[in-house]
């Protein structure tokens, strides 16, 4: 408990040293609007791509290009950019070669006036117009006659002298297009709207005369607009000719106002809301018709009959608690005293009254005031209110402290600022008036009148003020540095400052706000309503409740969950909402219409669901298996197997998942050891981080697609935070009201969040947190919270539908769409179908606790991709410092070395699942370098730090021998061909010594060594071709992969670049691994070129290819171990017989040595004898360590230690093989602790030969291999006691199952797969942490203390 304090105290004093900044990252953030340049380093606009000049470094934008231009184009010469023929010899290159603007003989229309060395042509309009056009200003040279038109056009086109550089054509952003003249730029919606935008009047050119049938033309005659947009009490048109004579309702059209200027639909009266100017819209309402089910509240509103008299008020004027016959039957602890509804403790003294007495908010102690990170206390220190509260204008604390000691008001730049800090419009300026408070609006230098020198000098006007004559601007312009040029304000700059709120359009001294498709524009002209009614939809505990938020009324819907709902998104088109509970194993859902329940798919787990309308599918979070997946709303079959893995690399903890079809975007939050939200494409590309600063623990996630910025919660900070869609402009909302937010939404200008711990939702403007409203207040918890309207879900068509996809299609950035497949399928070369893999060979790739496999089939369906291939990420249980792998294809098992433990573990591949077989080796105090696995004896050869030499271990028998030893430094690398005998490894000389590394080879038994390449630098990762007769390796100093034959001979070389790291080989085809900002995996294709396959952020340590070929053939060892009693090794010649280090060899059989005293044994370097009870006693004793080089004995109970037999024995066993059954067949306590003894001759002569000795409590005893039992293992058990111990050990087995079963629902969540212990103490935060806090306050929880578990069987290896 104190551990747990100061934990907390620790993580909120860390809290306070938050920042709210944006979230930096090495590579650049790109926008929607454009994308990253193959380097990483730069981001280009859509717009620039393929226009034939290259924008990023690398030239990347002008790759995989069209080359023919369409009719009616030109090409430029360069030979990709392509302009109108228009634009040819119009005095302005298009082209980055000027080939448009060579062999113009004729002056070209409109070309009045040539500058910039001829490479510019203007028309008369825009010769001495007060703008500088041309850069060497010839365009404004000579202007004094003007008035008098004197001008000698002719004289100006021939004094252009001056030869400044080229300029660049311009470039328009996103949206918009370049006026003919090239001088400016018009947005696309201003083109052929009937106001010249250009000074060229070009965006007015080419324009339709006619509108659509379906389009109203405006009365000057070229802009159409929408009909729905005619007489809707907002001029479109610059004429108001389609707010003009509006008699008749047209379509959408319900209820005229505000003397027929303004026009709305009749989803907006008596809405409860005032959209007309003179309420008119709100008056005259009829009392609401409410159904069979419902109920009627005094004050109009409907609410679920079931809602009458169960204690809780949800009219508005707490009418449905009213006349009630008898006292409610309370299911929380605390009832109102007079009033008799129910209160939860959570609502005492909230600030809202609740009991209609009011005796909820009496006598409520006063708190101590504690102000959060984001939060500024009043000077009453009764209030804390959000900083960004503080000086904007409106009184929030009750004596107003929060609006005083504010900086001076800053004027509107047209303004004059008075000392007394007062703004005036210059007009009140010097006209005999004191306008200010302080008198400084006037003074003796008023008497200055303007001059005409000084009127033609300004711009725009001239005023007398207190300080002489000034240039002054009309409102919605600023003066220039030079205190004489005018220009506009682009009050839409940040938007914020316009109150737009949602699109803000730019006009010459001014601004429009605009609304989006769907929405109409309030009386105000700065926010928009959108037609028809929203509804709010929340999960309260088991329920599921449908809030219409303007008529308030309250409906629940059919559900069949049995525990909290967390989770839930719904699909508009079949009126279905999607729901996980924490009591199901599947993700189910409940129709709109109340009627009907059913399962989408069954048999997995979700976190979170979001659903992608737009492309029908359904994606979940899984937070056991850390995966983000996907399956089609459209799946009939509900099988496991009907899904596919959109993200499954280097996910911690995924919390929740929000989606944007539309930009085929998805976010999602992070609550593992590195906290933050992430974003991705929606098929998992283009992956990384967006916010990663000012969070504590962010849990739900929104985004609005209207702002296009993203909405997390934080219930460590108590905070609502928001952030562009790339994760810059941060802002944070800490209010009171957040302190335990839960889910949120975000819909037009409002924020809606849930609070599980008050047991209420509640909503706020999105920017300021104003306007705050409480929305539902019930007994039972609010959780996850969505917004519904018809509108959210429409109005694109989907990439998908142009796809044949096999299985499944998902959406991608860029409006693009992908082709999935479910999990054990690969795509095709076609990129639509799914299959089985023709080809078996796979790829596996290792990080610090994952193994990804990858089919090599799936190289053919892309190349040079921005993330993973089609893959299966395999988590490794318990292991978070894997180094080095082998697999055993015919067991299908994963060995591994985890440098955490200093360990050598095995794993078992099933379903897509990778289950652990325990710790084979263990050191202690040395770390293994290398590893590799005779597939066939199952025997490991390895090296270590402490123990610089080749040895092998028998893992079945606890035997090591070790093989060679002399003149080695370290070893790193190990390479077996078991069909031929032969092992090579890389010996590295020691750096003080100077000595060059060497790649050596010897028979497998340590026989014939012999170094095949002696100039290698830092070779690893070595592996040997099919046929055993040539070895391959990396050279990580050079960058060069090597081979040559095991005689020495046919070196060859490939240069692979920098950030060489790993080599693997598949039927003599090379694949390799560079590392440096990425990880990027590279094979040689048929014609011999180098090509990218994939690149990933993902850290690999380890790499591994695998094929038909792979661990074929056989050797004299695979039968009956080759009739050794201990280690049978692979030679050329056939096989020998090997013992353990304190064993002598004699023909097949080993018998102990006797070079040590008796009860002692020698260690692996024979510089010692030790006593036998000092090993693996987890104390060091030996020199080199070996000592403690210990193997587990209850893992390989399966395969039995043959007998010894002689050579020339014909007796036949099956090779021996991971048993998949771990149990362990003794009828000893499990507990019981088991020491190591001098096992062999022991074994021999007190077990039978048929198991091992151990010492229990001082005792020795047999533990008999799987076939035999009795005191001396005499008896074979498959004839005495097979019934019994088949049943028994399936008992057992049942048993374990069902703990283990419970113990993860218990905990519900990835516990050490990725995580150290300690980390996972503090943050403990899956689905079944947030039922446990379903009647409790939110907080950090730590990890139950793990059972006591039986110690295993060790054994020292011998």
């Amino acid at each position: 408990m104190v551990v747990c304090l100061f934990l907390c105290a620790a993580l909120l004093q860390l809290s306070g040293f938050l920042q709210v900044v944006s979230a930096g990252s090495s590579p650049p953030k790109c926008g929607l609007s454009s994308k990253q340049c193959k380097d990483g380093s730069e981001c280009v606009l859509y717009s620039h791509v393929c226009d034939g000049e290259p924008d990023c470094k690398d030239g990347s934008d002008e790759e995989d290009c069209a080359t023919q231009c369409n009719e009616g184009q030109f090409q430029c010469a360069h030979g990709k950019k392509c302009i109108d023929k228009d634009q040819v010899c119009d005095g302005v290159p298009q082209c980055q070669d000027r080939s448009d603007e060579l062999e113009c003989m004729t002056q070209t229309e409109g070309c009045v006036h040539r500058c910039d060395n001829k490479s510019r042509c203007l028309p008369a309009t825009f010769l001495c117009d007060g703008e500088r056009d041309c850069l060497d200003g010839t365009d404004e040279a000579n202007c004094e006659d003007q008035e008098e038109d004197k001008y000698d056009k002719k004289e100006v086109a021939a004094s252009a002298t001056s030869k400044p550089p080229v300029p660049t054509p311009i470039k328009c952003p996103y949206g918009s297009k370049p006026c003919k003249n090239k001088a400016e730029c018009v947005l696309y919606n201003h083109v052929c709207d009937g106001e010249a935008d250009c000074k060229d009047g070009s965006d007015e050119e080419e324009c339709l005369l006619e509108c659509e049938t379906d389009q109203f033309q405006c009365a000057h005659g070229k802009k159409c607009i929408e009909l729905r947009q005619v007489c809707d009490g907002v001029p479109q048109c610059q004429d108001r000719s389609d707010e003009l004579g509006c008699a008749e309702h047209m379509e959408g059209c319900a209820h005229q106002c505000d003397d027929k200027s303004r026009c709305i639909p009749n989803s907006f009266l008596c809405d409860g809301e005032r959209d007309c100017l003179d309420g008119s819209d709100e008056a005259n309402c009829a009392d609401e018709v409410c159904s069979a089910s419902e109920f009627k509240c005094t004050s109009g509103q409907c609410v679920s009959a079931v809602m009458h008299c169960d204690g809780h008020p949800d009219c508005w004027d707490r009418s449905d608690e009213e006349g009630c016959t008898k006292a409610p039957v309370c299911i929380t602890k605390h009832r109102c005293p007079q009033s008799k509804e129910c209160l939860v403790q959570e609502w005492i003294c909230d600030g809202d009254q609740d009991c209609k007495d009011g005796t909820d908010e009496k006598d409520c102690p006063v708190a101590p005031l504690n102000c959060g990170k984001f939060q500024w206390s009043c000077k009453s220190k009764t209030k804390c209110v959000p900083t960004a509260w503080r000086c904007d204008g409106m009184k929030d604390c009750e004596d107003g402290s929060d609006e005083t000691d504010c900086e001076a008001v800053k004027c509107l730049p047209h303004q004059f600022q008075c000392g007394s800090q007062e703004c005036l419009d210059p007009a009140l300026l010097c006209n005999g008036i004191t306008n200010c408070a302080d008198g400084s609006d006037e003074g003796k230098s008023c008497q200055t009148n303007c001059s005409e020198a000084d009127k033609k000098r300004c711009s725009q006007s001239c005023h007398s003020t207190p300080q002489g004559t000034r240039c002054s601007c009309a409102a919605g312009f600023r003066l220039l540095e030079d205190e004489q040029t005018c220009v506009d304000i682009d009050e839409c700059e940040g938007q914020s400052s316009s109150g737009c709120s949602q699109m803000c359009i730019n006009t010459p001294g001014s601004y429009q706000c605009d609304c989006h498709p769907g929405y109409i524009k309030e009386a105000g002209g700065h926010h928009c309503k959108i037609t028809g009614e929203p509804f709010l939809l929340t999960s309260m505990q088991t329920d599921l409740y449908l809030l219409g938020l303007r008529s308030r009324s309250l409906d629940v819907l059919s559900s069949s969950a049995k525990k909290a709902i967390l989770s839930l998104d719904y699909d508009w088109r079949e009126q279905r909402v999607f729901w996980v509970g924490l009591d199901n194993d599947s993700i189910r859902w409940s129709s709109l219409d109340q009627k009907n329940t059913g399962v989408l798919i069954q048999g997995v787990r979700a976190d979170s669901v979001a659903v992608d309308w737009l492309g029908r599918n359904l994606y979940w979070i899984d937070g056991v298996n850390s995966q983000i997946v996907a399956t089609r709303l459209a799946t009939a079959s509900k099988n496991l197997l009907d899904h596919s893995i959109i993200l499954d690399e280097d996910l911690d903890q995924p919390r929740s998942l929000a989606l944007v079809p539309e930009n085929g975007l998805m976010f999602w939050t992070e609550i593992g050891n590195v906290v933050k939200i992430e974003r991705a494409g929606m098929d998992g590309s283009e992956r990384r981080a967006v916010v990663n600063s000012s969070l504590g623990w962010p849990g739900g996630v929104a985004v609005d697609i209207i702002s296009e910025r993203v909405y997390w919660t934080d219930e460590r900070l108590r905070l609502i935070g928001s952030a562009t869609l790339d994760g810059d402009d941060i802002q944070i909302l800490q209010m009171k009201e957040t302190t335990n937010p839960f889910s949120l939404a975000v819909f037009n200008d409002m924020l809606y969040w849930s609070d599980a711990k008050n047991r209420v939702v509640q909503a706020a403007h999105k920017i300021t947190g104003k306007n705050r409203q409480v929305l539902l207040k019930r007994p039972r918890q609010p959780f996850a919270i969505k917004i519904i309207h018809p509108l959210l879900q429409m109005g694109t068509e989907s990439p998908c539908k142009k796809m044949e996809c096999s299985h499944m299609c998902v959406l991608a950035l860029g409006s693009k769409a992908v082709c999935k497949c479910p999990s054990g399928l690969l795509l095709a070369e076609d990129g639509l179908t799914c299959s089985t893999s023709v080809n078996a060979g796979f790829l596996l790739m290792l990080s610090p606790s994952t193994v990804t496999q990858i089919y090599l089939q799936s190289r053919h369906t892309a190349t040079g991709l921005k993330g993973w291939p089609e893959h299966l990420a395999l988590q490794v249980p318990n292991v978070n410092e894997a180094a080095i792998m082998d697999y055993s294809l015919r067991d299908h098992t994963l060995f591994l070395t985890d440098d955490g433990s200093t360990s050598l573990s095995s794993f078992k591949l099933k379903d897509s699942d990778l289950a652990s077989q325990g710790q084979l080796l263990k050191l202690l105090g040395d770390t293994i370098t290398a590893m590799a696995l005779d597939w066939v004896t199952l025997n490991v050869y390895w090296s270590s730090n402490k123990q610089p030499r080749l040895q092998v271990t028998s893992i079945i028998g606890a035997h090591t021998a070790v093989l060679l030893k002399e003149g080695i430094s370290r070893v790193e690398s190990i390479a077996l061909h078991p069909p031929s005998g032969r092992v090579c490894f890389t010996n590295l000389g020691l750096q003080s010594t100077g000595t060059v590394a060497t790649v050596e080879c010897a028979n497998m038994d340590g026989a014939e060594r012999r170094v095949v390449w002696k100039d290698a630098v830092q070779p690893t990762s070595l592996v040997l071709s099919s046929n055993g007769a040539t070895i391959y390796w990396a050279d990580t100093n050079l960058g060069v992969i090597g081979s040559v034959q095991l005689d020495g001979s046919g070196y060859k070389e490939l240069k692979a670049g920098d950030g060489l790291a790993a080599l693997a080989l598949s039927d003599d085809m090379l694949l390799w691994m560079t590392v440096s900002d990425k990880t990027r995996l590279w094979y040689r294709d048929e014609q011999q070129q180098n090509r990218l396959w994939f690149e990933v952020g993902t850290e690999v340590v380890s790499l591994k290819a695998f094929s038909k070929s792979s661990q074929t053939g056989s050797n004299q060892c695979a039968e009956n171990n080759g009739n050794c009693q201990q280690l049978c090794l692979a030679t050329p010649a056939g096989r020998t017989c090997k013992c353990a280090t304190d064993y002598t060899v004699n023909g097949t059989h080993c018998g102990p040595e006797l070079s040590c005293p008796a009860g002692s044994r020698p260690c692996l370097d024979h510089l010692s004898c030790q006593p036998v009870e000092k090993f693996c006693n987890g104390h060091v004793d030996c020199s080199d360590h070996s000592d403690e080089n210990c193997v587990n004995m209850k893992l390989w109970p399966g395969v039995k230690v043959p007998a010894p037999t002689e050579s020339h024995s014909s007796s036949s066993t099956p090779s021996p093989t991971l048993s998949e059954d771990t149990g362990l067949n003794i009828s000893l306590n499990a507990s019981s602790k088991l020491l190591n003894l001098d096992t062999q001759t022991c074994s021999q002569r007190r077990c039978s030969g048929n198991g091992r000795c151990v010492e229990i409590n001082g005792n020795t005893a047999c533990v008999c291999s799987l076939d035999y039992s009795g005191d001396s293992c005499q008896d074979h058990l498959l004839k005495t006691m097979q019934g019994p111990i088949v049943y028994g050990v399936a008992g057992l087995c049942v048993g374990v199952v069902v703990i283990a079963v419970i113990a993860v629902v218990a905990k519900r969540k990835k516990s050490a797969n990725t995580r150290s212990a300690n980390s996972a103490a503090v943050k403990e935060t899956s689905m079944t942490d947030l039922e446990n806090r379903v009647e409790t306050t939110p907080s950090t929880q730590t990890s139950p203390a793990d059972a006591d578990k039986p110690e295993e069987a060790v054994s020292s290896v011998d």
